[in-house]
């Protein structure tokens, strides 16, 4: 009988979901050896990107249970994600998204990385804020982001924090990013803008990382300020010019790559969502209006619901958004028509993020849950 040759074998497993590649492990040695190097994941993860394959939303629910679904294929049903801490109950949020990996923090402010393709988790050693003992009584912000340098090939975690003292002065601020590779925290050069909310988690795009700033403590226009993963340097990136009068709510997003802005505002019986892509990064010219979409079904409803946009879809010819209500619509850009997602046992939702099932390892030097590995059941 013929035998595949392994080059044929690995072209062949390179279009395999990681499910299917966990279980083909166990076929030989070879094969187990093959799934595992680290140039055969890179190329099994970029086929994944460029194909809009493996891809998924991850649901967040009840604030401690995780569900995927992905809504390429039909039918579209959810899936319970095995927990990385087991039956422990302990609120979590999601701080990013990346290459297969999700960055969460818990209720006792425990960060951990989680690959739930792999099963595969590991706690972040802590690291405290410099500040005296006696600023620890002023209130703080803090803002995460969680993204991949391609020039360091590293997965890196960045923490910002700043206290708040009277009359909005601001008495400390830190910034300090945490490396998979090296498995421990530095910090970098201070910044110079003003954190608005209690915390906020990074939007990553162009392989940086984005949050919406101010300028001076008393301004009252938000800004866009980008980390760049790789000099590890901040710089300010301008917005398209908006009618803000009217704006209720805007904020940055990533989809397909870009930067993404949605504004969201009530004009006359309408409530109008706005899309703006930043074509060309860090050009203010680039930024071209992708959607501009009337919602009076909202009107019930607003100022609680926004849309949030998620993802393009495999022909680029839709948008898929999800809202406040626990809904998912896609938007086609030619038609303007909406056509709402049915998905079976979908619970209520507290976070959503767009993932890709991939096979990238966490640090196998650090720190795993519990000093073992998360249940395989």
């Amino acid at each position: 009988m013929a035998t595949l040759s392994h080059d044929l074998a690995i072209e062949i497993l390179r279009g395999l979901s990681v499910k299917d590649l966990l279980r083909f492990q166990c076929v030989s040695k070879l094969w187990c050896s093959s799934i595992n190097d680290s140039h055969f994941i890179k190329l099994h993860l970029s086929d994944s990107l460029k194909t809009i394959t493996n891809h998924s939303l991850i649901l967040r629910k009840s604030g401690y249970d995780f569900v995927s679904v992905n809504v390429y294929d039909s039918p579209k049903t959810t899936q319970r994600l095995n927990h990385p801490l087991g039956e422990q109950k302990k609120l979590h949020k999601i701080l990013g998204s990346c290459n297969g990996l999700l960055a969460l923090i818990d209720d006792d402010n425990r960060i951990f990385l989680w690959n739930p393709s792999t099963r595969k988790s590991q706690v972040l050693p802590s690291t405290e804020i410099d500040f005296s003992s006696a600023s620890s009584f002023f209130p703080r912000s803090t803002y995460y982001g969680f993204g991949y340098d391609p020039i360091s090939d590293d997965y890196k975690l960045v923490r910002m924090v700043q206290l708040h003292g009277n009359n909005k002065g601001y008495l400390h601020s830190e910034a300090k990013v945490y490396s998979l590779r090296s498995n421990c925290w530095r910090r970098i050069k201070d910044f110079c803008f003003y954190l608005i909310l209690h915390r906020k988690f990074g939007i990553l795009a162009n392989n940086a990382l984005h949050w919406m700033v101010f300028k001076t403590p008393q301004s009252w226009k938000q800004n866009l300020v980008g980390f760049d993963l790789g000099t590890e340097e901040f710089r300010f990136l301008e917005l398209p010019d908006l009618c803000l009068d009217k704006l209720f709510c805007y904020d940055i997003k990533a989809m397909g790559g870009y930067n993404c802005l949605t504004a969201t505002f009530r004009d006359s019986n309408d409530v109008v969502a706005e899309v703006w892509i930043m074509k060309e990064y860090g050009v203010k010219e680039s930024w071209v209006k992708l959607i501009s979409w009337n919602q009076p079904h909202l009107l019930s409803c607003f100022p609680s619901v926004v849309v949030v946009p998620l993802a393009f879809s495999k022909n680029g010819d839709k948008v898929l958004f999800s809202s406040d209500v626990h809904t998912f619509v896609w938007y086609d850009l030619g038609s303007k028509k909406v056509e709402k997602v049915g998905i079976r046992d979908v619970p209520i939702i507290h976070d959503v993020d767009l993932y890709v099932q991939s096979l990238v390892p966490l640090n196998s030097n650090a720190l795993m849950i519990n000093n073992e590995m998360p249940p395989q059941g």
